[in-house]
């Protein structure tokens, strides 16, 4: 038994075959079978058309999600690592007092000074940078302005004079602005 189907006709095999009746004349035969080639190559391209663009779809998601999970983890350790910077902080103000610095012993201080760089060496291999401006001009896009130096300088005018704290950034990212002091021109 095989399945047929009848239309005007043409009759379509179940192998895909078609046979042409009788009373059809070759060109109508011909005609119709072109309108049916430019529907069938219509749906094609109109499938493909879907196929591409999911596809495309997909390989932008994939790559989103691949940016993200870089990011991710990039960025994971922003948390520790600033819960760790008023520690270098620290430090920083410890070494900065030269007149009690120089009163503790050489072997103490040495040990802190090794502390220090291991602990910053560490930061540094996991993408932290120290931000240090001083003789920079004032920018609050990326500075804090803690306060105002009146200075009697012109060159000095919205110049960074003093860094009261150093800015982090981590990868490039800021996640710690420095603290500082702006000189201001008085005549």
């Amino acid at each position: 038994m095989q399945d047929e189907e009848q239309n005007d006709d043409i009759v379509i095999e179940q192998d895909g075959t078609e046979e042409i009746g009788a009373d059809e004349k070759d060109g109508d035969v011909v005609k119709k079978l072109r309108e049916k080639l430019k529907i069938a190559v219509e749906e094609k391209q109109k499938y493909l058309d879907g196929w591409q663009r999911d596809k495309a779809d997909f390989i932008n998601s994939r790559k989103r999600d691949e940016e993200d999970k870089k990011n991710l983890l990039k960025y994971a350790e922003a948390n520790l690592i600033s819960e760790l910077i008023p520690t270098l902080d620290a430090f920083d103000m410890a070494m900065a007092n030269k007149e009690a610095w120089e009163k503790a012993d050489k072997n103490w201080r040495v040990g802190v000074e090794y502390i220090y760089s291991q602990i910053t060496n560490t930061l540094l291999n996991h993408g932290l940078t120290k931000i240090d401006p001083k003789g920079e001009i004032f920018d609050p896009t990326h500075h804090q302005s803690v306060a105002v130096i009146e200075t009697g300088r012109k060159e000095e005018d919205g110049q960074i004079l003093e860094v009261v704290g150093y800015g982090y950034s981590l990868n490039g990212k800021i996640i710690r602005e420095p603290q500082v002091k702006v000189g201001q021109y008085e005549i």
